[in-house]
């Protein structure tokens, strides 16, 4: 097997990991209450599930960069969104409909279309440490500033997840590449150092940022996740990793029509997943019989066969 193949098949088995993760994330989130301490998250198995299969997906997501560019690993990353409809779907006891089938099915051929245009070749390069400072700072001044208080938190918190995650995979692939390169450079280094607290910090954090997010329902907030994710590591690989898209300007017309696609498919499935999970909405048919009447009656003490009822007013006076 090439290395293609091989990164696309470890970015297929972490895309799993990855969507039954953010399913227990947002069933845990659910009946989590929103003022929640980290302590307290931290005592409960839901909570190390959850940890667990991030870990596994991260793990396969660290194998998969070593053997294919960011440009053709992080693409695959939406697939944890459709990985997760069946599985949210199931969770929730209800079936897949017609529109999270038109999204997957879109979302699959944008990826496709974005695989035939990657760059296939392993990647070489690495972030010098001014490099890996200057990317580290300007991440968490936009997670700050996603993070302030405001309209759509949940929104804004999936979308600094998405960064952060994204940014933590271009690290990730700079320490891999360097720690596997065979020119006989040191091993441990100051740079090297830097690189793995960063990837670290920001892994925890877009894990913590996720989880946050998710507390306002699964589809939208993944969906932005999937989204940011590849955005922020493809930027960082075309600008400073030298990673570029192959086949001229016929595969950037095919690289651009396969985003749209991916694009209008991730917002399909976020939208059946938000409606699917919206406690208010009405269901359709007719609305169900309270069985409690909006009166307190109490028999009368009389042995009649049919007894009269009395009304209790709010006050406790009687009335007929």
């Amino acid at each position: 097997m090439n290395a293609t193949l091989l990164a696309v098949a470890l970015s297929l088995v972490s895309a799993g990991a990855y969507a039954a993760a953010a399913v227990a994330q947002s069933r845990l989130a659910g009946r989590t209450e929103p003022g929640t301490g980290v302590l307290r998250m931290l005592g409960r198995g839901a909570w190390w599930s959850a940890v667990g299969l991030n870990a596994a997906g991260a793990l396969l997501h660290v194998a998969a960069l070593n053997y294919g560019p960011l440009t053709l690993v992080q693409p695959l990353g939406a697939l944890t969104l459709v990985v997760a409809v069946p599985l949210g779907a199931r969770a929730a006891g209800r079936r897949v409909g017609r529109t999270e089938w038109r999204g997957t099915a879109l979302t699959l051929l944008g990826l496709g279309a974005l695989l035939l245009t990657a760059g296939g070749s392993a990647p070489h390069e690495t972030l010098t440490l001014p490099e890996a400072l200057g990317v580290g700072a300007a991440t968490m001044a936009v997670v700050a500033g996603l993070s302030r208080p405001g309209a759509r938190p949940g929104l804004r918190h999936a979308a600094a997840s998405g960064i952060t995650s994204g940014v933590a995979s271009a690290l990730t692939q700079t320490l891999t590449v360097a720690v596997t390169d065979h020119s006989g450079g040191p091993l441990f280094s100051w740079r090297l150092l830097t690189v793995a607290l960063l990837v670290s910090a920001f892994a925890m954090g877009g894990l913590l940022l996720s989880q946050t997010a998710y507390q306002g329902g699964l589809g939208a907030p993944l969906a932005v996740v999937t989204l940011a994710n590849p955005v922020a590591a493809a930027a960082i690989g075309l600008a400073l990793l030298g990673e570029r898209l192959q086949g001229g300007p016929v595969s950037l017309v095919l690289a651009l029509l396969g985003t749209t696609a991916a694009v209008r498919g991730v917002f399909l499935l976020s939208r059946a997943q938000a409606r699917n999970a919206d406690p208010d909405e009405v269901p359709e048919g007719p609305a169900p019989v309270d069985p409690v009447p909006s009166r307190v009656v109490i028999g009368s003490p009389r042995p009649a066969a049919v007894p009269e009822p009395v009304a209790v007013r709010a006050g406790g006076v009687p009335h007929p």
